[in-house]
């Protein structure tokens, strides 16, 4: 982590507001707000009775919209990029200072819980809070990433991509179900895709810090509070497209169909066979569309997605070529035809070693001992990591639940998280007065 361009020496007694901003406020209090504003953009949906809000919808204006409320009472001075991320920066104590930036994602999968994502830019925000307009030898940009889970545009990581700029025409043509562009989003939302370029994060940016419910079961079979994730799996996402005959299924004898739907579920059977059989694999098939798609009639196309993940990226990429070679198979001797679609291929991504090691120290410094993991799911610092030296601090999830309505968390674990993100903050102020002392 280089913390040159700090352009003189700080003053190490900026370390004291926040021993003070720790010893001012009730954490637990503090962490039951949090939960508490986690439950009530749950309610902002773009579908009622459910959690539901997708790229640039009129749900994510609403749910920004209160976010920004909240930052800007925290004496945050707020932008929305041309990708429509919610930026908030709390300056530090000189115009020049460098940026610690705290970030996660507003949108949702759908049908979702209340705390994947939004939670990571709430305890961001707590934080700011936290500090009760004291300066520090920092300043904290917190960043609400507009798009993160692909759902709209089955493309992740748009709020991300934008902030490192990382969003291509190809991205900005890429159509949803209704054929709307990200381009024609961006407009209808009234962005300016043109101003792209001014999204990227500032040179003053120093690191990327992101607090995130851990969607497993890890943390809690090791009845851990909080964890540091030290590597992001690389993960490989595409379709695969059967295409046969569709024919009258009373009157085609088994030995001449040529039915895709059966060589669909064939796939998915050798894919499931593969994953259990490789150590630290995983690999879904968690989305199938059929047709003609009705009962009396043989399937003449299917398609079927693939989400493999692998902190090992050899092993991931040999796996995707293994079960791409058994479509090919699998087509041949059944009469049809297979293509196979590649939409993402994102490599592992290690976490800074100095930023994890102050997330650890962080974390003991409040008497819990975290534990170090591999995060299987993709989060945004794994894009930012191509830019910024970046780290992630894990809390449990009960009962391992995410992307699920029944998806929760704990006070405790909440208020743990606060507390090791404020001793993150000295850490941080330390390694800066040290790079210029």
């Amino acid at each position: 982590m280089d913390l040159s361009r700090q352009g003189s020496a700080v003053r190490a007694d900026l370390a004291e507001p926040l021993e003070r901003a720790k010893e001012a406020t009730s954490t637990a209090s503090r962490a039951a707000e949090i939960k508490e504003r986690c439950r009530q953009l749950a309610q902002i949906t773009d579908i009622p009775g459910q959690t539901t809000r997708s790229f640039l919808s009129p749900a994510m204006r609403r749910c920004m919209g209160t976010v920004q409320s909240w930052m800007e009472a925290a004496q945050m001075s707020i932008t929305i990029d041309a990708a429509g991320n919610l930026r908030g920066l709390y300056p530090g104590s000189r115009p020049d200072a460098l940026r610690l930036v705290v970030g996660s994602h507003l949108d949702t999968v759908p049908n979702a819980g209340a705390f994947d994502g939004v939670l990571g830019v709430l305890l961001g925000l707590a934080l700011v809070e936290s500090l009760e307009g004291q300066r520090l030898s920092f300043a904290i940009e917190l960043i609400a990433f507009s798009e993160e889970e692909g759902v709209r545009f089955g493309v992740p990581f748009i709020g991300s991509r934008a902030v490192t700029g990382q969003i291509d025409r190809e991205l900005l043509s890429t159509q949803d179900a209704e054929g709307i562009s990200v381009r024609q989003a961006m407009l209808d939302f009234g962005l300016d895709p043109e101003r792209l370029p001014e999204a990227t994060l500032d040179r003053a940016a120093a690191a990327y810090l992101e607090f995130h419910i851990e969607q497993g079961p890890a943390l809690e079979s090791e009845d851990r509070s909080l964890g540091v994730v030290d590597c992001i799996a690389g993960q490989t996402r595409g379709e695969v497209i059967f295409t046969g005959a569709s024919n009258h299924a009373g009157t085609t004898p088994m030995r001449l169909r040529r039915d895709a739907l059966a060589a669909a579920a064939e796939w998915i059977a050798a894919v499931e066979r593969l994953a259990r059989n490789e150590e630290g694999l995983v690999a879904t098939v968690g989305r199938i569309e059929v047709h003609p798609g009705a009962e009396n009639v043989i399937a003449g196309e299917a398609q079927a997605s693939l989400d493999v993940r692998h902190a090992d990226d050899a092993m991931r990429r040999s796996a995707v070529e293994r079960l791409i070679a058994a479509t090919e198979s699998i087509a041949r001797a059944r009469s049809l035809e297979a293509r196979w679609c590649l939409q993402m291929d994102q490599v592992a991504v290690a976490m800074d070693a100095q930023l994890s090691q102050m997330a650890v120290d962080a974390i003991r410094g409040i008497g819990l001992q975290p534990l170090r993991m591999m995060s299987g799911a993709g989060h945004d610092a794994m894009i930012i990591a191509s830019r910024l030296p970046s780290a992630m601090i894990f809390l449990r999830s009960p009962g391992g639940i995410s992307h699920h309505p029944d998806e929760s968390v704990r006070i405790e674990d909440v208020a743990n998280a606060l507390n090791a993100g404020l001793g993150f903050l000295r850490g941080f102020h330390k390694v800066i007065i040290g790079a210029h002392a």
